[in-house]
């Protein structure tokens, strides 16, 4: 078993390339080092159940409906899927298609904005967390900080600029519509989330999982809940992102659906909302 002082000096030397896990993809490697090595158990959950699925809300459908939908979903589940929510396909599809493009880079080209730098603004590097976690994650990520302070936009490496911009354009109306319906749930007036400026502190963050040599031994992202407000996520084909059922104490598959974005409650939305029945209710 390697000892602390080694696994900090194989943190930094991974770090230091500046090119994340596609630099180690691309040199050929076959073995995964140690640092990604996750503890057995952690990667032995059971397999997902195949008799429940989250929930998926039309947008398109009366507002009535929709309200109460996504006030049983946030309730029931705190994640469901939205469809016919006024986002293009096209521009979905582009944005993912741009953020591969990134990634894919070539390493001189990546590491230039390679950094671990909490500014806001855009960033890239591979696990957030690399220092402090007990394995890394197979993944490498890109953030942009959109709000509240907009970033220069020449920041954004110009193989996602266009793309990375239109999204928060797009995702900020989808996000405020779903958020002033989570009100009409709670029984409050629908633009108060939005007075408490529960819109801004828009962040993207974009993942990017290569082929891994020995996935039995890694993680692409651990269980987790996220802390803000609401986080939309686009799904690609492939699939992999699981949930927990808390009623039922077992992992659900969120089975991708084109063009429908993955909603996910934060633990601030949960904390508002029980505020709000003490102040409404």
């Amino acid at each position: 078993m390697a000892s602390s002082t080694d696994r900090t000096i194989a943190l930094k030397e991974f770090d230091d390339t500046k090119t994340g896990v596609k630099g180690l993809v691309d040199s050929g490697m076959t073995s995964l080092p140690a640092i990604f090595h996750h503890p057995r158990a952690h990667l032995s959950m059971p397999a997902a159940t195949s008799h429940l699925s989250i929930p998926t809300v039309d947008l398109s459908v009366p507002r009535p409906i929709a309200v109460d939908l996504i006030r049983s979903a946030s309730r029931d589940w705190g994640v469901f899927q939205v469809i016919n929510h006024g986002i293009p396909l096209s521009t979905i599809q582009n944005t993912t298609s741009a953020i591969r493009s990134f990634h894919e880079l070539s390493a001189a080209e990546r590491s230039q904005f390679y950094t671990r730098s909490r500014d806001p603004g855009f960033s890239y590097n591979s696990n957030l967390d690399l220092f402090l976690s007990a394995a890394a994650t197979w993944k490498d990520t890109l953030r942009v900080s959109f709000s509240p302070i907009r970033p220069d936009v020449d920041q954004i490496p110009e193989v996602c600029r266009a793309a990375l911009v239109t999204w928060d354009e797009c995702q900020k109306e989808v996000a405020r519509e779903v958020m002033q319906m989570m009100c009409e749930g709670l029984g409050v007036d629908p633009k108060r989330l939005e007075a408490m400026t529960c819109l801004e502190g828009r962040t993207t963050v974009a993942h990017y999982y290569p082929p891994c040599p020995e996935p039995d031994r890694a993680l692409g992202t651990v269980d987790h809940t996220d802390a803000g407000l609401l986080a939309f996520l686009i799904q690609d084909q492939i699939g992999g992102l699981q949930v927990k059922s808390e009623t039922d104490e077992c992992w659900v598959d969120v089975k991708p659906i084109p063009g429908a974005l993955v909603v996910f409650v934060g633990e601030l939305l949960q904390f508002i909302n029980w505020s709000s029945r003490r102040l409404y209710k």
